[in-house]
């Protein structure tokens, strides 16, 4: 399928949502069920090997039938691709890999046709340094853009002004010879970091995200939404002290875990410019999630969130982690409600998406079984709060395993062996199995399609009424209808591994969840009386008065009162 033909400009289309005109329900993002599209591994409509938005769009159908509320797309913007396009060159085109313009307001069409709300990436924490903005700031000390990123001093014996590393491994600053000065980035020495002590700047990167509220998306992703601003007098960070900070998003082989991040991130400025932000969605009634990278994520999550004047809703990456539990998930989720108790926030949670391990290899261990991700998702959607789904989950995916030659993630080739990388949670999306390369493109895609992913294509669970992607279809369609498991208050009840049991109630509606997060049988007591629910798709419980029969990775849903 051919792409669209070429319509390029950063100039906004005529106006496709008037300022002040809402997006649908105020808050339909609230309990939301929001589906992440990684573009690269979606669909190849053009024969690259690289998958782009006309392929999004061949493919929303699916989407929807799966009953999601929204579509996250990573970015798709102009790129030197060094980060996969979290590195921005242009943050108002569509870069030629994806498509043009034109092709992302069809999307943006079909969507809303099918019910789908649309959620874009917005990566304002940094740029790429092929930006004009950071060439024009690289350039001199005293030019229209020289305070645009952030730039320091040497030390009196040429090292880096202070000691803040970068994710990705190493220093945090690079030496810049034309300004004869270090630049920080919280990333690849690619992503240069914006100054948001610098009012232009911030006024620059709302003027970007306007541009997308013109063309008629219904809310934005912010990505390392806490790296915004930097303490201005460049202090140290501390040491970090053994088993005292939790950093569930890097490796243990990267001294960037050695540290309390203290000065080069999560900073208090930031509060005043998320609220800038979110008085500009007010205006376009859009609703936004913001990525929290840091040590004490569900603290900040709560902050950001508080008083319905910053973000709408917030993840970071307290589920990503190696230990599943039902300690674990009921710990990191009373955190949050703690941490809400008084501000009103709201959190978005997530198992899995294009940074980490998949869910059903990190937690499953090996399991082979369709019961344990359509499990995870029934848990998953009975949390308080949003959630996001990651491309593939509905079909139960394992990581990929990419041979080392066939690396492209700089973050794994620093840290291999210790560390694979992102690429193995980024591999194209099986489509048929009948097809050569999973019918995700005619020719060899950019990663390898994983040969064991062609079993669990889309066409063959398709055809399987039993399947995982049936289930999560059945699930999401019966959700909808509880408000309880959409909006209510949580309480988890205390019960001993391996189950996680706990009450979500909307007004009169109280529904009792209950799920076996292991690989035997159990018997457990309900707390409180609940006559069974159908329609969900679990596998049948047998319930002998308040005693219940969970078979493995099982799941039980009762009505109480």
């Amino acid at each position: 399928m051919p792409t669209s033909p070429t319509t390029r400009g950063t100039q906004a289309p005529d106006a496709r949502r008037p300022s002040g005109a809402p997006a649908g329900s105020a808050e339909w993002w609230r309990g939301a069920s929001i589906y992440q599209i990684y573009p690269r591994s979606f669909q190849d409509t053009n024969g690259d090997g690289v998958g782009d938005l006309p392929g999004i769009t061949a493919h929303l159908s699916y989407v929807a039938d799966l009953g999601v509320d929204a579509i996250w797309i990573s970015p798709f913007f102009t790129s030197p691709m060094r980060d996969f396009g979290y590195d921005v060159s242009n943050y108002r085109d569509v870069d030629p890999t994806f498509g043009t313009l034109a092709d992302f307001d069809r999307l943006v069409a079909e969507a809303h046709r099918l019910g789908l709300k649309v959620l874009i990436d917005q990566v304002l924490s940094h740029s790429s340094d092929q930006h004009p903005w950071f060439r024009e700031s690289r350039a001199s000390r005293t030019g229209a853009k020289a305070d645009w990123y952030v730039w320091a001093e040497a030390r009196p014996d040429g090292t880096p002004p202070n000691n803040w590393l970068s994710v990705f491994g190493g220093p945090a600053w690079t030496w810049e010879p034309r300004r004869r000065q270090y630049y920080l980035h919280n990333f690849l020495e690619s992503q240069p970091d914006l100054n948001f002590h610098h009012e232009p700047v911030q006024a620059q990167l709302l003027q970007e995200v306007r541009f997308w509220m013109e063309r008629g998306v219904d809310g934005f992703r912010f990505d390392a939404c806490n790296f915004h601003f930097h303490d201005p007098k460049l202090r140290n960070n501390p040491p970090a002290r053994p088993g005292k900070v939790e950093l569930t998003s890097v490796r243990e082989g990267n001294p960037y875990g050695r540290q309390v991040h203290r000065y080069d991130k999560s900073r208090p400025e930031n509060l005043a410019f998320l609220k800038r932000l979110r008085k500009l969605m007010n205006e376009y009634g859009v609703a936004s999630v913001g990525e929290i990278g840091d040590e004490g994520a569900l603290a900040t999550m709560a902050e950001y969130t508080a008083d319905g004047d910053k973000l709408h809703m917030a993840y970071g990456f307290s589920l990503f982690t190696e230990e599943f539990t039902a300690r674990r998930i009921r710990s990191v989720v009373q955190e949050f409600e703690r941490g809400i108790s008084r501000g009103g926030g709201w959190g978005c949670w997530s198992l899995s998406n294009h940074d980490c391990t998949r869910v059903v290899t990190r937690w499953g261990q090996g399991v082979d079984d369709p019961a344990f991700p359509k499990l995870l998702v029934a848990m998953l959607g009975s949390l308080r709060g949003s959630f996001c789904i990651y491309q593939g989950e509905e079909l139960g995916l394992p990581e990929a395993e990419v041979p080392f030659d066939r690396l492209i993630d700089p973050y794994g080739i620093a840290f291999w062996p210790d560390f694979k990388g992102r690429d193995g949670c980024r591999t194209p999306m099986p489509w048929t199995s009948a097809v050569p390369r999973g019918g995700f493109s005619e020719v060899e895609p950019w990663l390898p399609m994983f040969q064991d992913h062609l079993r669990r294509s889309v066409a063959a669970q398709t055809a399987d009424p039993h399947s995982v992607l049936h289930f999560y279809r059945r699930f999401l369609a019966w959700r909808k209808g509880s408000a309880a498991l959409r909006r209510g208050s949580i309480h988890f009840y205390r019960a001993g591994e391996p189950i996680l049991a706990l009450l979500r109630q909307e007004a009169d509606e109280k529904i009792l969840a209950v799920f076996n997060l292991g690989a035997r049988p159990v018997q457990h007591t309900l707390p409180v009386p609940a006559r069974p629910l159908e329609g969900h798709g679990l596998e049948a419980c047998r319930l002998e008065g308040r005693i219940l029969h969970l078979p493995p990775w099982g799941g039980f849903f009762g009505r109480v009162g």
